[in-house]
């Protein structure tokens, strides 16, 4: 499996580059597939640098905040008027409701929703099968309908919190990862909780998980210090820790 960064940026696009996107690639059978988690404000032009974004398998979306779906509704512009017209139905799956959020995201009546989308609702641990891949969303901590991913394929694990603070669920979402996508958007501990991890509740999640391999941190926003947020993170959990950038690749 290999894990692409597209963006990275909490909240909102900024200097560094887009909102949530994350690109996952794996053999299965004789070709690769690519699956998309979470498609945010901003993430659809650098998407273009590293695929074709008529060749995505699916996109899972972990919530409907506009930095974590919003570039759908471009994705459905390209697939519909770009110069080669997509002829296949796009499997879509996010929280209930997607498709009418999505919808009025484009600008048209939630009762017509977008056309050449196949669209699924997530169900807390129904897993998601899509060509080599396993998703099991596992429903986390936010002020609206929000899922983590546990992503298997080829005896891989690569756990992605999406947007949370520390709940129960982390526990069997993270456990014995071996990369752990972790976000860290409040950058105090002092911050109003139910929203985001900080750095050092992310490092505690993954510690208290167990098995962890290797633990990244993303969703950090744009005036975020890095370095501390890097420390904070170690000083409760002892093992390797990177900060997500984007373009950064892991294979695994």
């Amino acid at each position: 499996m290999k894990l692409t960064v597209i963006g990275c940026s909490g909240s909102l696009p900024g200097p560094r580059g887009a909102a949530s996107c994350y690109l996952l690639s794996a053999h299965g059978g004789d070709r690769e597939w690519r699956v998309l988690l979470d498609l945010g404000s901003g993430a659809l032009g650098p998407l273009q640098r590293h695929t074709d974004p008529l060749a995505l398998d699916a996109v899972l979306l972990t919530h409907l905040h506009p930095d974590h779906c919003l570039d759908l509704t471009g994705l459905h512009v390209l697939r519909r008027h770009g110069p080669t017209p997509a002829r296949d139905a796009l499997p879509v799956w996010g929280p209930p409701g997607v498709a009418e959020r999505m919808a009025r995201a484009h600008g048209v009546r939630a009762a017509e929703p977008l056309r050449g989308i196949a669209w699924g609702e997530l169900t807390d641990r129904v897993a998601v099968r899509v060509g080599p891949f396993t998703i099991t969303p596992y429903a986390v901590r936010h002020p609206v309908a929000a899922f983590g991913f546990r992503v298997e394929a080829g005896g891989r694990v690569l756990a992605y919190t999406g947007d949370t603070d520390s709940c129960e669920a982390l526990v069997p979402l993270l456990q014995g990862a071996d990369l752990a996508l972790v976000e860290a958007g409040f950058e105090s501990a002092e911050a109003t909780r139910g929203i985001h991890l900080t750095p050092e509740r992310a490092g505690q999640a993954v510690a208290g998980a167990g098995g962890v391999g290797r633990l990244v941190l993303t969703h950090l926003p744009p005036w975020a210090d890095r370095k501390e947020a890097r420390r904070q993170a170690g000083e409760a959990w002892a093992g390797s820790t990177t900060l997500a950038e984007e373009g950064g690749m892991w294979e695994f």
